[in-house]
């Protein structure tokens, strides 16, 4: 390794400097305070956990995302955490236990083995909430306005969010008289919005005509609330689970446009983002600028079955570090003052009563130096007292 190799990050790791950390953090804050105002209560799971229950209820994808190493004392395979919410469904099963709804958040790193998409960072910070015991349509309701109060709290200066519903895609598949393997096939095609593949793939599997219709109008439904009464008519002839699912997704986004209004609501009733452990509504919010979603979430019941607690679950996480990088976040300028130490009791009792109100003072050899270390003010002696006077 050469001298200059020593100070590299490897690839898609990255350090935050001052300028950045500062509003980051101060977001980290505002969000769990937001979140706390709500009635949700803050835990801080683990880095790192035994993979057999890290990595139990969320599919292949977290696997693929996650580290794994070999715990020294055990001999057991430990995980670093890629996602942030099989731990809370643990806590919710075991370690803080309730009857009723458990409303827990969170904030703090996840480290991923590779990038989400080639500009994303492998360790995250994200902020979240899971709210677990509640099945109804206004436990969805509140966690997608939480998610719309986080981008409010951010500074986004648009509130956009797409909706889907998982159950909508299952109720059709369950359906269709196709194998396992060719299913995972359409899906993928589905994913992608490759029509042409879907029309090609529909035209050799599906011989019934009714279904078949329905399968290909999935990637055109999508768009503002007239979708909705489309796609009651179009899946009452196939599907009545996949009818009760666009019920559902209606109810929730009355709920949210009654309470924000200004937000744009985009549905998408193709949208499969988690659909391996997800079983109900899914939504994710985008910010102008970013080509990949800021925050993601949804309805995953029954997480906690593997825990050994059946529950109701939803919940999402917003990515706090892809909103710094849309250069909303920001940080109110602060005053730095120097001094510079003359060892006596009564400057340092003076330097003392300026932190204590909150000021920030920092001990600087001479005035030059405090320049350079971004002083503005500077702590005098004038007779027998310290003032603070500009530099």
């Amino acid at each position: 390794m050469t001298y200059a190799d020593r100070w590299l990050l490897p690839d898609g790791i990255e350090e935050i400097l001052p300028d950045e950390a500062r509003p980051i953090e101060l977001l980290r804050r505002k969000l769990l305070e937001l979140y706390r105002s709500w009635g949700y209560e803050m835990v801080i799971p683990p880095l790192l956990e035994y993979t057999d229950s890290l990595l139990i209820g969320l599919g292949r994808d977290v696997d693929l995302l996650t580290f794994k190493m070999t715990d020294q004392l055990s001999g057991r395979t430990l995980g670093i955490r890629a996602d942030i919410t099989p731990q809370t469904a643990r806590m919710d099963a075991h370690s803080y236990k309730r009857e009723g709804a458990n409303r827990l958040c969170y904030a703090g790193h996840v480290v991923h083995t590779r990038p989400k998409n080639p500009l994303a960072t492998r360790t995250p910070i994200q902020a979240g909430l899971e709210l677990y015991g509640d099945a109804s349509t206004n436990a969805d309701g509140e966690v997608v306005s939480l998610l719309l109060e986080s981008l409010r709290a951010a500074g986004l200066p648009k509130l956009h969010i797409d909706l889907g519903h998982v159950g909508i895609y299952r109720s059709l598949m369950a359906k269709v008289d196709v194998d396992e393997a060719q299913k995972d096939i359409f899906f993928a095609m589905l994913q992608r919005k490759a029509v042409a593949e879907m029309n090609t793939w529909v035209a050799e599997n599906i011989t019934d005509k009714t279904i078949a219709k329905v399968l290909l109008a999935l990637p055109a439904l999508a768009g503002g609330r007239e979708i909705l009464s489309e796609a009651r008519t179009l899946f009452a002839a196939v599907a009545s689970d996949a009818v009760n699912a666009v019920d559902e997704l209606a109810a929730v986004a009355d709920i949210v446009a009654a309470r924000y209004p200004e937000a744009e609501l985009y549905f998408d009733l193709g949208e499969l983002r988690g659909y391996h452990y997800l079983t109900g509504i899914v939504f994710a919010a985008f910010a102008p600028g970013y080509g990949n979603p800021i925050a993601s979430g949804g309805r995953y019941d029954h997480i906690g079955e593997v825990f050994g607690r059946r529950r109701p679950a939803t919940g999402f996480a917003v990515d706090i570090t892809a909103l710094s990088k849309l250069g909303l976040l920001s940080a109110a300028p602060s005053s730095l003052i120097g001094y510079s130490d003359e060892g006596s009791d009564a400057q340092w009792q003076a330097v003392a009563e300026l932190r204590a109100r909150g000021e920030r003072v920092v001990a600087a050899g001479s005035r030059t130096e405090m320049q350079a270390l971004g002083c503005d003010q500077v702590l005098v002696k004038e007779g027998d007292a310290y003032t603070v006077a500009s530099l």
